[in-house]
């Protein structure tokens, strides 16, 4: 840098010569935390294997349906996990451990990984898990403790920061294609059908932007990043009119965080368990507003709506997740063994690297109204920026 001084950088993971664990004294644990994603059995099968077969550790613990398995009232004993049981694990969506939201208390969590002898968990989970892992770290060090604490970033809306490619977005990208194809297979069927999709993501738009790109066949996309008019001379109903009249269907997908602006907001949000907050239902609510806009004009329409979002987050991870899970856990593993802690396995650069947690949890990472994907998605459904009011900053 012109000032002289090191310009920012993460540490690149990987093995290292010099391990802080003994192999054959260390116990590691592996906890699942919040929302199902596919891929996650891929890194509990990943962390496994590596831990054992490279390393030769032999006790791994995988506590039970999330961080309440770290409690001493957990009524779920870990399980112990050996290579043999995970042989098919990562055939299977969902998580073999379970999973749940919410925190816990950080000195009993702390009181249990002492209890079990554990000396490495891995944390798979979200922002809400990794800032948990975060603070369990924080804890463990006050208390002068060699636990070292290594997060798997979980996120299928790809909307941490520090990661261009989380684990899970591709299979969901792919499922998310394969719903968009049907909406427009039936409202190509229908005389002035339109199929409305209504997809995940709650800050960010990235599943509903790259799944249009994939699919070809979406006339309207609505994302967080972007506010939109519903109501008037050139907003989403407006255009969505022109649409029908002109080609007999059409085809909008939204993201789930959408429109919130729009819906009636409660006096006091309400918090989910991860301390997000609750969404209103945008696809129902536009569901309705477009069959009483076209009603008022005594218009017909055929619409079909469709929510995929627990059938997709279920699914296994595809040939492209599964390789890049498998690479992440091997990389905690290594990371763990040496001794890191607080931090995580990031993608960056197409280089996997070391990111400290207490990074993550200072913003999300968004669709840029104003960059090269939103306009690759402008360009390829025809979608007039005119039905825009406002942008977001980056």
């Amino acid at each position: 840098m012109e000032s002289g001084e090191e310009p920012p950088s993460f540490e690149a993971a990987g093995p290292r010569r010099d391990l802080f664990f003994s192999p054959e004294q260390v116990s590691c644990g592996i906890v699942t935390c919040g929302g199902l994603c596919p891929g996650v059995n891929d890194v509990i099968r990943s962390i496994v294997l590596t831990v054992s077969h490279g390393y030769g550790v032999r006790r791994i613990l995988g506590f039970r349906y999330g961080y309440s398995g770290l409690s001493a009232d957990s009524h779920r004993e870990p399980l112990f996990l050996e290579p043999d049981m995970l042989e098919h694990a990562h055939l299977h969506g969902g998580t073999l451990l379970g999973t749940s939201r919410g925190p816990q208390d950080l000195d009993d969590m702390v009181d249990n990984l002492v209890r079990w002898k554990v000396g490495i968990l891995f944390a798979i989970g979200g922002d809400g898990t990794l800032r948990g892992a975060s603070a369990l770290a924080a804890k463990i060090r006050q208390r002068g403790l060699p636990i070292s604490v290594i997060g798997i970033p979980k996120t299928i809306d790809n909307d941490l920061l520090w990661i261009e490619r989380s684990f899970g977005f591709a299979t969901a990208v792919e499922e998310a294609r394969s719903v968009i194809d049907a909406a427009h297979t039936e409202a190509r069927a229908a005389w002035n059908g339109v199929g409305l999709v209504k997809l995940m993501g709650r800050y960010s738009g990235a599943i509903a932007a790259y799944a249009t790109l994939a699919s070809g066949d979406v006339n309207f996309v609505l994302v967080p990043e972007v506010a939109f008019d519903i109501d008037g001379e050139g907003a989403l109903l407006d255009q969505l009119e022109e649409r029908i009249v002109s080609r007999r269907h059409a085809v909008v997908v939204v993201a789930e965080g959408a429109g919130q602006e729009h819906l009636a907001r409660d006096r006091q949000e309400h918090l989910d368990l991860s301390g997000n907050v609750r969404l209103k239902d945008i696809g129902s609510f536009l569901r309705d507003r477009i069959r009483n806009h076209f009603a008022d004009r005594n218009l017909a329409v055929d619409l079909k709506y469709i929510d995929p979002s627990y059938t997709i987050r279920s699914r296994p991870a595809n040939t492209l997740d599964s390789s890049f899970c498998l690479i992440l856990g091997q990389h905690a593993v290594h990371a763990g063994m040496t001794g890191c802690t607080d931090m995580m396995v990031g993608f960056w650069n197409n280089a996997f690297t070391h990111v400290p947690l207490p990074l993550v949890a200072r913003a999300r990472k968004q669709l840029n109204p104003h960059g090269e994907i939103w306009q690759r998605v402008l360009d390829a459904t025809g979608q007039p920026p005119a039905m825009v009011t406002e942008q977001t900053d980056d």
